[in-house]
């Protein structure tokens, strides 16, 4: 499972002209599932959101969880994260994990965040033609791979 975690002062997804999701203060995610993706992955990739030290303390050092400054948490599932580009020019995504098992992983996750003690957890469509806006705060931008491939 990879994911895309971006520190923000604000979030949205809008489908269709209605927005469907939206935090303040907290982290836009973009979360794709992989082929053989289980619930440990799920498991090891919230664990590091939720626990990711990327807010500043009281000496502007990035030493808080989202968890520490009760931030909001807005996950958008993303199988293009799974593009592979190594050859030609259209990315293969070959190995992203098929709709199915894909979105409960993704339901899965949310639960997870939830269950983690997020305040407030917002969410996208899964498979729909989304708009996503943010603030991204800093930037501050951390790439997640549950298999440790960067």
């Amino acid at each position: 499972m990879r994911a895309v975690v971006q520190r923000c002062r604000r979030g949205s997804v809008t489908v269709a002209g209605e927005v469907v999701g939206a935090i303040d203060h907290g982290l836009v995610v973009l979360l794709g599932a992989g082929r053989g993706d289980t619930e440990t992955d799920v498991a090891y990739v919230v664990d590091k959101l939720v626990n990711l030290r990327i807010f500043a303390d009281d000496e502007g050092k990035m030493n808080r969880s989202v968890l520490d400054v009760a931030g909001g948490v807005l996950l958008i599932s993303q199988f293009t994260l799974y593009g592979d580009t190594r050859k030609g020019r259209r990315p293969a995504f070959v190995d992203a994990l098929e709709p199915g098992p894909a979105e409960a992983l993704y339901e899965r996750a949310v639960a997870a965040t939830r269950a983690a003690g997020v305040t407030r957890v917002a969410t996208g469509v899964f498979r729909a033609d989304m708009q996503v806006e943010l603030v991204n705060d800093g930037p501050v931008t951390i790439l997640i791979d549950s298999r440790k491939q960067f």
